[in-house]
């Protein structure tokens, strides 16, 4: 791969911003002293592995049924969907032109997230492919057709309204392998801070990566899918892959992933 100029660079990281602001709905650049002007948000708790100990002063919610959000004024409520979306501007910016692993040697894009970022209901993949990584967008591709099925023909949800969509890494694995390691460990703070800007209601963790990152296990998916975990206080449900839909496809597994995405529906609704 031949040396980058700092031009090319600086093209680069301005594209993949500009990719991200426009899958947030943004129809211009933020004002960075705006951006910098608010007030310092708190310091998240940490991450605690489902089934461990509450730290001091934590307190481990069940993970369904949630009781109903307390009603909030339309101006709270404005300020909270502003709060979520420069959140995650400003995780984005914090990732940058992220060489943290080897994936940055090969990818063409970055791929963030797409959708609303006040979404209740949180999908988080594997790793882009190789229609994610051309577009830098999450599941453009077969899968994310598959995926688009469920959430709107299955739930009948809007996927650009009712959701927010992202991955476990952000660069495509050459060949569309599993994420490794040392992969996952550099891209899952950004993925912890994603969440904690949106925070869902609930969070699908699509496929054995995806599920077994976000328990810090290993996951046998096929046994474990439409059984409800939790990820830093959040209902976690586990399904199977779009992808392996349309690798395996029959109606067995078309019926599991719908009734997992029954149980969704039920803790989502109001």
């Amino acid at each position: 791969m031949g040396v980058e100029t700092e031009r090319t660079v600086l093209l680069r990281q301005l594209k993949d911003y500009l990719v991200f602001l426009r899958d947030q709905g943004m129809d211009r650049v933020p004002l960075t002293q705006a951006l910098e002007t608010r007030p310092p948000a708190p310091n998240p708790a940490p991450v605690r592995p489902p089934g461990g100990e509450p730290t001091d002063g934590e307190r481990r919610p069940a993970p369904a049924p949630i009781p109903s959000p307390e009603p909030v004024s339309a101006t709270t409520e404005t300020m909270n969907q502003t709060d979520a979306s420069s959140r995650l501007i400003e995780v984005r910016n914090e990732l940058g032109d992220c060489t943290r692993c080897k994936l940055s040697a090969t990818r063409q894009n970055i791929v963030f997230g797409s959708g609303n970022p006040n979404a209740k209901l949180l999908f988080i993949g594997e790793g882009p492919g190789a229609d994610e990584d051309a577009q830098g967008l999450p599941f453009v591709g077969r899968a994310g057709k598959k995926l688009t099925e469920i959430i709107e023909k299955g739930m009948h949800l809007n996927r650009e309204q009712d959701t927010y969509i992202c991955n476990i890494v952000k660069c495509r694995p050459p060949g569309n392998r599993d994420p490794e390691a040392e992969e996952i460990d550099a891209c899952k703070p950004f993925l912890i801070e994603q969440v904690r800007a949106i925070r869902p209601k609930v969070i699908v963790a699509l496929g054995k990566p995806s599920a077994s990152t976000l328990l810090g296990r290993t996951v046998a998916i096929t046994k474990e899918r439409g059984t409800w975990h939790e990820f830093d206080g959040i209902p976690l449900m586990l399904t199977f892959h779009p992808a392996y839909l349309l690798r395996f496809y029959t109606l067995e597994n078309r019926r599991a992933v719908m009734e997992d995405m029954q149980k969704v529906l039920e803790v989502l609704k109001p």
